[in-house]
């Protein structure tokens, strides 16, 4: 079997598509973040880990950041503080046990935070080997930094995910509106030079993942015989012929401080936060809408998911 990979040879030879996944990363653009925006994004990218225990296809596994942002350090205390304070989740997932070990073996200096210590925290490793070409699935989050500021960081940024990291599922990009107003036109070329079937601004990429109109799916190009995140997309409801990805876009500040801030978005904390106080209620409630709409309904689910 192993040959006949290599050789690309294989006993089926009917096309099949596929998604899988990855090690998919989170660029966080260094900008003029208050203190309430770094504990918002920290719980943010918390969430983009542990949301399941991290046993999503789509679960960020390496923070990309700055070694000369200003505020690194703030942000990385308060990313502790969100992944130790995370609900404890059991490790269901088949092996998460064995794969959590496997990262303690290749970094025994990482943290272990959380309840019994269970998730694992890699900050700046010498060798970032493992971590970017290791689907850990499970609750292990790397944090990798780059000596440089500006344009100079966001370009390595991007040859370091683009070239380095196994998997093209998705991408999460975290930017102060200030610092996206700077780039200017030139933010989406930025964006389209990343090999990614789902780019997330401000957002998740599980948010295109729940979109049906949006394609979902690995950036194209993978070889059968070395597949990584897959071929072909899914959902895509518009059937969009051989697209390359889909870009989402969230708001840098949650209600109400994104009033305050002139931005018209009045999207609480999300209810799929994992330190979100009721996402059970909010979700039974979406659920219970989806299946039967009504605008009785929606007091209720304003009201659950203001109280998150």
């Amino acid at each position: 079997g192993a040959a006949r990979k290599a050789a690309d040879q294989p006993i089926l030879d009917k096309e099949v598509t596929s998604e899988l996944g990855g090690v998919s990363p989170t660029i966080v653009l260094p900008g003029p973040w208050s203190d309430a925006d770094l504990a918002f994004h920290a719980q943010h990218v918390a969430t983009q880990r542990l949301h399941n225990n991290g046993y999503n296809c789509i679960a960020a596994q390496v923070v990309v950041i700055s070694s000369q942002w200003a505020q690194r350090e703030q942000f990385l205390a308060e990313l502790r503080k969100a992944v130790d304070a995370a609900p404890a989740r059991t490790a269901y997932y088949p092996g998460s046990d064995d794969r959590v070990a496997a990262a303690d073996r290749s970094y025994p200096d990482a943290q272990h935070l959380g309840s019994r210590g269970a998730r694992v925290l890699v900050v700046n490793p010498a060798d970032r080997t493992a971590l970017v070409r290791t689907e850990y699935f499970g609750p292990v989050l790397g944090v990798i930094e780059i000596d440089a500021d500006g344009r100079e960081f966001a370009d390595e940024a991007a040859r370091l995910v683009n070239d380095e990291f196994i998997g093209t599922l998705g991408i999460n990009l975290i930017a102060h509106p200030v610092t996206l107003k700077e780039s200017g036109a030139g933010f989406d070329d930025y964006l389209a030079g990343l090999r990614y079937g789902t780019i997330a601004v401000n957002a998740w990429t599980a948010v295109g993942y729940l979109t049906p109109t949006a394609t979902w799916g690995a950036f194209p190009g993978h070889l059968r015989n070395d597949i990584q995140s897959g071929t072909g997309v899914v959902h895509n409801a518009f059937l969009i012929d051989r697209p390359e990805r889909t870009v989402v876009r969230g708001p840098f500040w949650p209600a109400p401080r994104s009033v305050l801030h002139g931005d018209p978005s009045l999207t609480p904390k999300p209810p799929w936060f994992v330190n979100n106080r009721t996402a059970a209620t909010t979700g039974r409630l979406l659920v219970d809408f989806a299946g039967a709409p009504s605008w009785a309904k929606l007091p209720r689910i304003f009201a659950s998911a203001l109280r998150g």
